[in-house]
Parts: structure tokens; C-alpha cells; sequence
């Protein structure tokens, strides 16, 4: 047995300690930052080590942990947590490395914190038993918690605390079902419990409980209302983390969980969520284009692109479940990088909003250059990443009912509505305020750059290169859909609840 697995866990949570006990500040920041690249680069082994044969968890760690309840310290990764372990990996190189530019006060605790967020989001996706996930899901909650609290903008204990009251009661619910299906199935290993048929009766109600539980973090609509707050609160780097990694923790749920427990509930339920999740695109798109605060928007669009990748899991067939798994990766790093590029400019003039700026194509060019890619991947544009997920997860859901397929692709168009207008108000017309000018509003420096420029690589990789991604996906994926039939054409979900069939055969 290796433990690769649990070194990339808790690496980050040592360097936490570490982080604490340097004695300066400078110290500190290289700590955090030399901690970050390290699980970084031992995770790429995972990677590099990947048997593309074998569909199922590698890399596995299965130890008793309470063997007299049945319970293991039981850890691996498949196609499906193979990319947000190294998303998340990425994401915090990125998120420390702004902060040790910009954070001045209680450096020690700000990056100890965070270095103690990425030991408990790293082990929600590689955790296979549902308590041990439970207790890596709830272990996210602290530290995010006081970084809005205490390091965030003027009304940081409000959005801190409805973050926390949210979050909690969400997992209230999913706890009940969570100990349901323990009690029931007598193990809450989620590979011995792949091959467990659950009561109906069972399902349904731990489906919808899961749902709320779920939903809450992702967030879907109606549980959306506390992220804008805290994005809008949180600093820069909080927000990094909460769009790159944080949300994805219940998209990934909804995967890993709901589909394989809980399969004839998610054919019949199926409909709700999905229907949730278009006006979610449709809502966050609209109320994005109307906001004022560049952070409120890109807050507003994170609810329509993680509308999209709930419609894309509740496609229930491997295309579009695919395309949910690589959006979840993709939205990482586009709204990580605008979240960036935001506190960039923040920095620079103190304000967020849209109308104290204008005409910094001639004042801060390069900086427009990164931010309409940036702006462009997260739109979906062909050639970068976002297109290809949003293409995949919208044929995925074609196959079964073209009217949510037409009624998602909407959050396409008002996506690049949105975004254009924003990066028009800013960066385009005359340059009529003198904090804009050059003289007093400096261009991307280097270090700035060397952050950005991996993500648009990556922009161009995903976009250009899907299949280096989507072959590790799809076969995960695969035994998701297929063992539990979710998704065959014989039990198409919008057929039996709308009467409408799409004529187009699963394959």
C-alpha cells in the first residue's frame, strides 16, 4: 500500500503548523508558498502514474479505522477526482502566492488557514468512505469561515455567518442521510455500496436530503442567496478558493453519491434538479448583467455555470455526466482566474465598480489582454476550455430532451452578453478618469504574470486537447451510469416525466 494519497492530504495541514511556528513573516509567506508547490508537484505523480486500463480507484489506501462499526480510513481517486485533487493543488499555488503579495496583517494565521482548507478539501475528493467524506465536508466550513470573518471586506460578519448557518443546515440533512444509508446498507464504503440495490422508499427521501445538503455548497437555485455575499466579502484569495475548489465539493457529491445510491430516485426525481438548474443559468446570467460590482458579477455567473454542470450530472448518461466532471474543472479555472484578475485591479484603484472605470485599453493593455481570455474561456468560446465542457454537457442532455438542451444553451449567449458588456464598460470608451491613466494605474508586473499564464495555457490545453482529460473521465464515468442503468435509453427520465421523446438512440 502507498500513501501517496494521504501525503497530499495532510502535507498542506503540516505546513499549517509550520506556518505558525516560523518566527516572521517573510518566513511564513515562503513557507506557505514552498508547502503549496510541493503537494503540487507530488500530486502530479498521480498523474503521471495513471493506469488509463483501469476505470476504477487507484492509488488506494485502506486501512480499519473503526472496525468495530464498520467504518475505514479508506482513500483513492478515479477519473472523476483524479483532476479537481490536481485543480485543487493548482488552485492554492495560485491563491497563497496572491496573498503573500497583498496580505499584511496576522500573515501566520491567514496561511494557516488556508493551508488547513486545502487538507480538508483534497480529502472530500479522495475520501471513499461516506463518514470520512462527511468529516472532510464539514472540516471546510472553519476555515473559510474566518477567512471572510476576519480578513474580508466591510460587511464580513454577515456573510461570514449566513455562509456558516447555510452550510450548517445543509449538513444537517445530508448527515441524516448519510447514517440512513449506513444503517441500512451496514457500511458506508462507497465502493461496497455500488453494488447495494437501497429501498426505494429509502432513496427518495435520501435523495432529496442529499440534494439540499449538496445543493447548499454548489450552490444550485434556490440555495444560492449566501454567495454573492460572501464572494463580495471574502478576500481575493477566499474567493479564489471558494469559486477554483470550494463550490465543486457538491457538484462532486451529486456525482459521486446521489448517482450510485441512489438511481431510480435520480430517474424519477431527476426532472426537479435539472429544471433547478436551468433557471439557475438563466437567473445568474440575467441578475449578472444587470450588477454594478465586477466581483458581484463573476459571483452571479459562478450560479449559471454551476447550473450547468448540475445539468450536465442530471443528463444521467456518461456524455453528459463527462462534460459536468470536466466543467467542474474548467469553472475552476476561469473563475478563479477572473476572482484574480479582480483583486488585481483591486489593488490597483480600491473599487469594484464598473462605472470607475473605462479606457484602460490604453492605460493597462496587458492587463485587458488577460482578462478578455479569461473573460472568453469562462463565455465558453471554441478553442478554450469552457466550450468544451458546456458543448459536451449540452449534447449530453440533447439525447434526452432538446427543450432543456435549447433552454441551457441560453446561458451561453447571455454568458458573452455579460461578460462583454463588463469588459466594454472597462476597458473600451474614452479614459476620462485620471486614476485611470497609466501614470497612476500600473500595468501587470511580472510576478502578476507568471500567476496568470499557466491558467491560460491551460485555457488553450482543455480547449484544444479535451481528450487528454476527457479519456481519464469518461471510463469512471462509465461504470457510474452504466452498473446502475442510469441514463439507458429504455429508462430516459424526460421521456417518462414530459412525454417527449428526443428520437436519438444513447450510446
Amino acid at each position: 500500500m502507498n500513501y501517496l494519497l494521504s501525503l497530499i492530504t495532510f502535507l498542506p495541514l503540516v505546513g499549517a503548523i509550520a506556518v505558525l511556528a516560523v518566527p516572521d513573516d517573510r518566513n511564513k509567506k515562503y513557507t506557505a508558498l514552498g508547502v503549496t508547490l510541493v503537494t503540487f508537484l507530488i500530486s502530479l505523480a498521480l498523474w503521471i502514474g495513471w493506469d488509463s486500463s483501469n476505470a476504477g480507484m487507484q492509488f488506494v489506501e485502506d486501512v480499519p479505522w473503526l472496525p468495530q462499526m464498520g467504518l475505514r480510513y479508506h482513500l483513492g481517486v478515479d477519473g472523476i477526482s483524479l483532476f479537481l485533487v490536481l485543480l485543487t493543488t493548482f488552485i492554492m499555488i495560485i491563491a497563497v502566492a496572491f496573498s503573500n503579495e497583498h496580505v499584511t496583517e496576522r500573515v501566520g494565521p491567514y496561511l494557516a488557514l488556508m493551508l488547513a482548507l486545502q487538507t480538508a478539501m483534497t480529502g472530500v475528493f479522495v475520501a471513499l468512505d461516506m463518514i470520512l467524506f462527511f468529516l472532510f465536508f464539514e472540516a471546510t466550513l472553519i476555515p473559510m469561515y474566518f477567512l471572510i470573518a476576519e480578513w474580508g471586506g466591510q460587511n464580513r460578519m454577515y456573510a461570514a455567518l449566513k455562509f456558516f448557518l447555510y452550510t450548517l443546515a445543509g449538513s444537517a440533512t445530508l448527515l441524516i442521510a448519510i447514517l440512513a444509508v449506513y444503517f441500512t446498507a451496514g457500511t458506508a464504503d462507497i465502493v461496497d455500496l455500488q453494488g447495494v440495490q437501497l429501498p426505494l422508499g429509502l432513496q427518495t427521501w435520501a435523495f432529496f436530503a442529499f440534494a439540499i445538503g449538496l445543493g447548499v455548497k454548489v450552490p444550485i437555485f434556490p440555495f444560492h442567496t449566501w454567495l454573492p455575499d460572501a464572494h463580495v466579502q471574502a478576500p481575493t484569495a477566499g474567493s479564489i478558493i471558494l469559486a477554483g475548489v470550494l463550490l465543486k465539493m457538491g457538484t462532486y457529491g451529486f456525482v459521486r453519491f446521489v448517482l450510485p445510491l441512489f438511481p431510480d430516485a435520480a430517474l424519477q426525481y431527476g426532472p426537479i434538479i435539472a429544471t433547478l438548474a436551468i433557471i439557475g443559468i438563466i437567473y445568474g446570467a440575467l441578475v449578472a448583467l444587470v450588477q454594478k460590482d465586477i466581483k458581484s458579477l463573476v459571483a452571479y455567473s459562478s450560479v449559471a455555470h454551476l447550473g450547468f454542470v448540475m445539468l450536465g450530472i442530471f443528463a444521467l448518461n456518461q456524455q453528459g455526466v463527462s462534460g459536468a466532471v470536466l466543467q467542474m474543472v474548467n469553472h475552476g479555472l476561469s473563475t478563479g482566474a477572473l476572482f484574480l484578475m479582480v483583486g488585481m485591479l483591486y489593488e490597483r484603484r480600491h473599487t469594484r465598480l464598473l462605472a470607475d472605470y473605462g479606457g484602460l485599453w490604453k492605460s493597462v493593455p496587458v492587463f485587458c489582454f488577460f482578462f478578455l481570455v479569461v473573460a472568453m474561456s469562462s463565455a465558453g468560446l471554441p478553442g478554450l476550455n469552457g466550450f468544451v465542457g458546456e458543448f459536451t454537457i449540452l449534447l449530453g442532455m440533447f439525447a434526452h430532451s432538446p427543450w432543456f438542451a435549447v433552454a441551457g444553451s441560453l446561458g451561453v449567449i447571455l454568458a458573452a452578453w455579460y461578460l462583454l458588456t463588463a469588459f466594454r464598460q472597462m476597458a473600451q470608451g474614452p479614459l476620462t478618469n485620471p486614476a485611470n491613466e497609466a501614470a497612476n494605474l500600473p500595468d501587470l508586473n511580472v510576478k502578476e504574470m507568471v500567476l496568470l499564464v499557466p491558467l491560460v495555457l491551460l485555457f488553450f490545453i482543455i480547449g484544444l486537447f479535451p481528450n487528454l482529460f476527457l479519456d481519464k473521465i469518461n471510463p469512471s464515468v462509465a461504470i457510474i451510469v452504466e452498473s446502475h442503468q442510469v441514463g439507458d435509453a429504455h429508462a430516459s427520465w424526460f421521456q417518462d416525466a414530459f412525454t417527449f421523446s428526443s428520437g436519438i438512440d444513447e450510446k
